[in-house]
C-alpha cells in the first residue's frame, strides 16, 4: 500500500484514537472526584480504573472473534455503539449515586474500547514498513493523548466548582441531610457531560459504517519454515517474544495509569487543594506528548524501536525514584514527567511483539489488549498500599514494573523459542 494510499486510513483510526483517548484519560479525575461523591477510600475509588481496564481482559479475545465474523469497520461501529451505550449508564449511575452503575457503565465503556484497540493497533502496525511502525503508534499516540490532556480540563469544567475544597471539609461536620444533599448535587454534575458524550459516539458509530477502509494483511509470517514454506507454528503461544511482550505491556499500562490517574490523588494528599490539582492528569499527559513527537523525529532514523524501549524503561526508574524520595510538587512533577518515560513502551512493544505471527495475528493482537488489565489490577494495588501505608510509598510498585519492561526490551523481544 502506497502513502497515499494509507493517508486516509490513517486519518480515521487518528480520529478512533483520539476518542479513545479522550474517554480514557476521564479517569484520572472521575477518581477523586467519585472518592468524595460515593464516600471512598484509595482502594475503593481505583476501582474506577479496574472496572475499566478488567474490560480489556474479558473482552479482548472475544473482540477478536467478533472482528472475524463482521469485519473491521463494522467492528469500529459496533465499539462505537457499545460506548455510548455505557455513557449512558451514568446518568442513573449519578441520579442514585450508586457506586455499582459508575463502575457498571466503566465497564461497558472499556468493552466498547477493548473492541476498537483490538482492531486498530496492529492495523497501525501493519499499514507501512515494520521498522516504522513505531513512528505511526506515536502519531496515533500524539491523537490520544491531545485527548488526553484536554478530557480532564473539560470535563472539569462541568464537575469541579470554585469553593468544592472548602465544602468537601465540611461535609463530616454537617448535618447528615445536608451532607446528602451537597454530595447528591455534586454526583449529578456528570449527567450532561456523558449525555453529549453518548450522543457523539452514537452519531460517529453511524457515520464509520460508511467510510472505506482496506484490508488488513500481515507482510511477514513467522509461522511458516523459511526454505520449504511447511507451517511450523501451530498455536499463538508458540511465540515467546509475544507473551513476553504481554507480560512487559500488562506492566507497562499499570505504571502509565498509575501515573495518569493517581497524580491528582496524591496532590492532594500533599495538601494542593483540587482546584490545583485538578490540571495534574494534563501534565502526565503532555509529557506523553512530548515523548511521542521525540519519537516521531528519532524512529527509525536515528534510534531504532528497541532502543527506545529501553530507555523509556530506564528513564521510569529514575523518575520513579524521584517521586519516591522528593516532596511537595517537585515529586508530583517526577509523577507528570513519567508520561515521557511512558510515551515510547506502548509504540515499541507492539511491532516487537506481533512481527511475523502470520495468520496469527489476530489472536496475538488480543492478547496484547488483554495485557491492558494491567492498568486495573496495578492501579488497584497502588491504592490498597496507599491506604495501609502513604500514596508516596505507593509509588514503590512502579520500580518492578520498569524493570521488567526494561528485561523485554534487552532481551525478551529477540526470544524466538522456548
Amino acid at each position: 500500500m502506497n502513502k497515499s494510499s494509507n493517508f486516509f486510513p490513517l486519518l480515521i483510526v487518528g480520529a478512533l484514537f483520539f476518542i479513545l483517548g479522550f474517554i480514557t484519560w476521564l479517569n484520572g479525575l472521575l477518581i477523586p472526584y467519585l472518592k468524595t461523591a460515593c464516600e471512598l477510600t484509595n482502594f475503593q475509588a481505583l476501582f474506577v480504573a479496574f472496572a475499566f481496564y478488567i474490560s480489556f481482559t474479558l473482552m479482548a479475545l472475544p473482540s477478536s472473534w467478533i472482528l472475524k465474523k463482521i469485519g473491521f469497520k463494522s467492528g469500529m461501529s459496533l465499539g462505537l455503539f457499545i460506548m455510548s451505550l455505557g455513557a449512558l449508564v451514568f446518568i442513573p449511575a449519578a441520579n442514585t449515586r450508586d457506586y455499582t452503575f459508575f463502575l457498571t457503565g466503566l465497564f461497558i465503556l472499556g468493552t466498547g474500547i477493548a473492541l476498537l484497540q483490538t482492531a486498530v493497533n496492529p492495523y497501525v502496525t501493519i499499514l507501512g514498513p515494520i521498522d516504522s511502525a513505531a513512528k505511526r503508534i506515536s502519531i496515533m499516540g500524539i491523537c490520544n493523548k491531545v485527548a488526553g490532556a484536554l478530557a480532564p480540563l473539560i470535563l472539569a469544567y462541568f464537575i469541579v466548582r470554585e469553593g468544592d475544597d472548602e465544602m468537601i471539609k465540611t461535609l463530616e461536620t454537617i448535618a447528615l441531610d445536608e451532607k446528602l444533599r451537597l454530595l447528591d448535587e455534586m454526583a449529578e454534575r456528570v449527567i450532561v457531560p456523558y449525555m453529549v458524550m453518548a450522543a457523539v459516539l452514537f452519531l460517529l458509530a453511524l457515520a464509520i459504517r460508511f467510510i472505506h477502509l482496506p484490508d488488513l494483511k500481515s507482510e511477514d509470517d513467522d509461522t511458516k519454515n523459511e526454505k520449504s514454506g511447511e507451517i511450523v507454528k501451530t498455536s499463538v503461544f508458540q511465540f515467546p517474544y509475544l507473551i513476553l511482550g504481554v507480560i512487559a505491556l500488562f506492566f507497562y499500562v499499570g505504571v502509565e495509569v498509575i501515573a495518569g490517574d493517581t497524580i491528582i490523588r496524591y496532590g492532594e494528599s500533599l495538601g494542593i487543594e483540587l482546584n490545583v490539582a485538578k490540571v495534574f492528569t494534563t501534565y502526565t499527559l503532555t509529557a506523553m506528548l512530548v515523548g511521542y513527537i521525540l519519537g516521531i523525529i528519532l524512529i527509525p532514523k536515528y534510534i531504532s524501536q528497541r532502543k527506545a524501549l529501553q530507555a523509556s524503561a530506564i528513564l521510569g526508574i529514575i523518575f520513579s525514584f524521584g517521586a519516591i524520595f522528593t516532596d511537595g510538587f517537585t515529586s508530583v512533577f517526577f509523577i507528570a514527567i513519567l508520561g515521557l518515560a511512558n510515551a515510547l513502551v506502548w509504540p515499541a512493544i507492539w511491532p516487537l511483539a506481533i512481527h511475523g505471527l502470520g495468520k496469527f495475528i489476530n489472536t496475538g493482537s488480543a492478547l496484547l489488549i488483554m495485557a491492558i488489565s494491567g492498568g486495573a489490577i496495578i492501579p488497584l494495588l497502588w491504592g490498597k498500599i496507599a491506604d495501609l501505608s502513604s500514596p508516596r510509598e505507593a509509588y514503590w510498585i512502579m520500580i518492578p514494573s520498569y524493570l521488567i519492561i526494561l528485561l523485554y526490551a534487552t532481551k525478551g523481544y529477540k526470544i524466538k523459542k522456548w
